[in-house]
């Protein structure tokens, strides 16, 4: 065989090679740390796979997903992490810190892109904002500074409240970081107090407790187990007549007074775009870390005439969304 000749055919088999790579199906593994039946989570899966699509991924094509619904069981979440890295997959897609840290902490080399949320740093799922480093990175919820402007809110939408609940999870440091945020309001002169998220039955009877006492107010922090319970929560405030702020839009969905946070979907559509990031080639550990662009604040005036409200026009005229 003749020199060129001999080039000729290498050059086809590499090329024959490169287009095999190219097309081979590339693997995507999503933790959802909610309830499958979960209509907001649902929709935020669905975002998800929309976004891929105008990507040029195809679930069968060139792409196959598996999703994993773990609803912040610990055993569930510890089973599913096993079988989505059974899976082989080139990248993860994680939801919430508390299952982001249990994906990172079973492997270490596997590409993890992760949303809602809200301190990758100090939970050890980036090195820094700007550069991650490891094998993590994605979009952040919430800034700590935010949790401030909730009880701002709350004395805004409710001037009489002279205490307030902040229902948390001590267990994670977004728990502690926020209530932190929230305690440095001091020229607002509110008493704070502590309900653990935990237990449907026993938040419920802390909630009834606490608002036994007048002038009550109460602020719900982001956490795996509101997240999960929002029917509950808002029915348990309306029942004790409590002015309640929340993270996002979908507790006033269900009744909730008033909700001050990032849109629903933005994350999880920009999440997709590192997804795609990633199987073409790029490293998690040099793509930022980065915050939310876009914030809403979204009013319900019918649960505030019900709880005896009357809502400034001045807070009003600053609302995205009014439900009346």
């Amino acid at each position: 065989m003749q020199r060129r000749e001999f080039i000729a055919v290498l050059c086809g088999i590499l090329a024959s090679r490169a287009a095999r790579a190219q097309d081979r199906i590339r693997r995507l593994g999503i933790l959802m740390n909610f309830t499958a039946d979960d209509a907001v989570a649902q929709t935020r899966h669905a975002k998800i796979l929309e976004r891929l699509k105008t990507l040029g991924w195809f679930e069968g094509r060139n792409i196959h997903v598996e999703t994993r619904w773990v609803a912040g069981k610990s055993d569930e979440t510890r089973k599913s992490i096993d079988e989505l890295l059974a899976f082989s997959p080139d990248v993860i897609l994680g939801t919430t810190t508390p299952a982001v840290v249990a994906l990172k902490r079973a492997s270490k080399t596997v590409p993890i892109i992760f949303v809602s949320v809200v301190d990758p740093v100090g939970s050890g799922l980036a090195a820094s904002m700007s550069r991650p480093a490891g094998n993590a990175t994605g979009f952040v919820t919430f800034e700590y500074a935010l949790a401030a402007k909730w009880l701002e809110l709350l004395k805004e939408i409710a001037p009489q409240v002279t205490r307030a609940a902040v229902i948390r999870d001590s267990s994670v440091a977004t728990g502690v970081g926020l209530f932190a945020a929230i305690q440095a309001v001091g020229r607002l002169d509110v008493e704070l107090s502590i309900i653990e998220a935990a237990d449907p039955m026993e938040t419920e009877q802390d909630i009834n407790g606490f608002a036994k006492a007048p002038n009550s107010g109460m602020i719900v922090t982001p956490n795996q187990f509101t997240g999960n319970h929002p029917a509950l929560i808002t029915a348990t405030a309306a029942r004790n007549k409590l002015p309640t702020v929340y993270p996002f839009r979908y507790f006033v969905d269900a009744g909730g007074l008033i909700s001050y946070g990032p849109t629903l979907y933005d994350e999880y559509v920009a999440a997709a775009g590192y997804v795609d990031r990633i199987l073409r080639g790029e490293k998690p550990g040099d793509l930022p870390v980065q915050a939310p662009t876009r914030y809403e604040l979204v009013v319900n005036l019918k649960t505030a005439k019900a709880l005896g409200l009357t809502v400034p026009p001045s807070l009003l005229a600053r609302a995205d969304e009014v439900i009346e």
